[in-house]
């Protein structure tokens, strides 16, 4: 811009402000620019007045708190194939407008179709097929419940049969239990919010062991706030175990695949949630009859055992034992002392008759007969003569008869008193 020329009027700034219609014109333009679209949502609240020519519709998220205002001829509800009411599930076709009076914007639709039962089926199986994928069903992530839990939480409609039998099936099981009941919409535009609201307090309470999702049965239709994604992905992401009791049992939301525990139906939810104190009375009282029982069995059996031990021989009498091994030793006794005295008398004779056999051949005995034993006294020794050439003349001799000895001295040799 050169130096002299005027600020465009485009401009804007706080000396050059835009006035209330321009941007209102601007907004209505860049609006204008989107077309015409396809939206889905749920139908809060249907308008149509008496000779207008304007119906108004409110169409909700049922995913999140957010809706939009829609307007169209009332002959496009009125002549539409499905009666459309509050609740309706529908596609619309449209353009947004900008309404630069009023400062609001509105969907003109000039289309309504009402999403068919087969196109619901499909998009909770596709979403089943995706939360599959994702492992949310996997039976590892499924958390045990509480074997008794104090305080229960329950979401449910308010005043329903539903909560009518959870809470009576489960104080009569159990009288002491507790619940922390939160009551929500069930069905409708603003189920899902309500849920997720309700799930998100009693997950936060750390009084809470458990918490029942309770509905009685009803369309698909009427049950599509439990096949919702947000609602599944939040059970998935509680921290608390939860049991999905919606409907009957040939009913199967999505919310019964990602809960911990499915239940047929909000009485099932009660008795498997709440242990029967009757039933839990009888198993006590009957395992201690068989406990009882078996160990009166078990002192009978060491009892009998016992008797049996001390009825034989060796403990009835223990001392017969003793006295048939004394008579046995006695006996024994008896016997080595009469083979000794036999071995002894037969060692003594055999000694006697070799006595008298060594005094017969002995030297004494010979001498006694008339010899004598000559020895030759050396100053070395005495030894035996054996030969004259023994004893030379007058060799000193000592000479041994039976009854003593007598000294002499060699006086010579004689070899012929040999030969004679």
């Amino acid at each position: 811009m050169t130096e002299g020329q005027t600020q465009p009027r485009t401009s804007n700034s706080a000396e050059n402000p835009w006035p209330v219609r321009s941007v209102a014109t601007k907004v209505a333009q860049w609006i204008d620019r989107l077309g015409a679209i396809w939206i889905e949502g749920q139908i809060t609240q249907i308008n149509i007045r008496p000779g207008t020519r304007t119906a108004f519709i409110v169409l909700r998220d049922p995913s999140a708190d957010m809706s939009l205002s829609v307007t169209c001829t009332p002959e496009l509800i009125r002549d539409s194939p499905v009666p459309l009411h509050e609740g309706s599930r529908v596609l619309m076709y449209g353009k947004l407008t900008f309404f630069a009076g009023r400062g609001t914007i509105s969907l003109r639709v000039t289309e309504i179709r009402a999403v068919g039962m087969g196109e619901l089926l499909a998009r909770i199986e596709r979403l089943r097929a995706l939360l599959a994928a994702e492992g949310l069903f996997d039976p590892r992530l499924k958390r045990p419940l509480p074997f008794l839990p104090k305080t229960i939480g329950l979401i449910t409609g308010r005043a329903s049969a539903a909560e009518r039998d959870v809470l009576t099936v489960s104080r009569n099981r159990w009288p002491a239990v507790q619940f922390e009941v939160r009551n929500i919409a069930v069905q409708g535009p603003t189920a899902v919010p309500q849920l997720l609201t309700a799930l998100a307090d009693l997950d936060g309470n750390p009084s809470v062991d458990v918490i029942i999702l309770a509905r009685g049965g009803g369309s698909v239709e009427d049950l599509l706030p439990f096949s919702d994604e947000a609602l599944c992905r939040a059970i998935v992401r509680a921290t608390t175990p939860i049991v999905s009791a919606i409907g009957h049992e040939p009913d199967s939301p999505l919310s019964d695949h990602v809960a911990d525990l499915r239940a047929a139906t909000p009485t099932d939810a009660a008795k498997r949630v709440v242990p029967d104190a009757i039933a839990e009375q009888a198993l006590v009282a009957d395992l201690r009859g068989r406990a009882a029982a078996a160990l009166r069995g078990w002192v009978a059996r060491e009892t009998r055992a016992l008797e049996q031990i001390r009825s034989r021989p060796v403990l009835a009498d223990p001392l017969r034992a003793l006295e048939h091994r004394h008579d046995e030793v006695e006996r024994l006794r008896s016997a080595a002392r009469r083979d000794i005295t036999r071995a002894l008398q037969t060692a003594e004779t055999q000694v006697s008759h070799l006595r008298e056999r060594l005094a017969t051949l002995g030297p004494a005995a010979t001498l006694a007969r008339g010899y004598a034993v000559v020895q030759r006294i050396s100053p070395g020794g005495n030894h035996v003569l054996r030969s004259v050439a023994d004893a030379p003349p007058g060799a000193q001799l000592r000479i041994r008869v039976a009854d003593g000895a007598v000294s002499a001295a060699s006086l010579g040799s004689d070899t012929k008193a040999t030969r004679n």
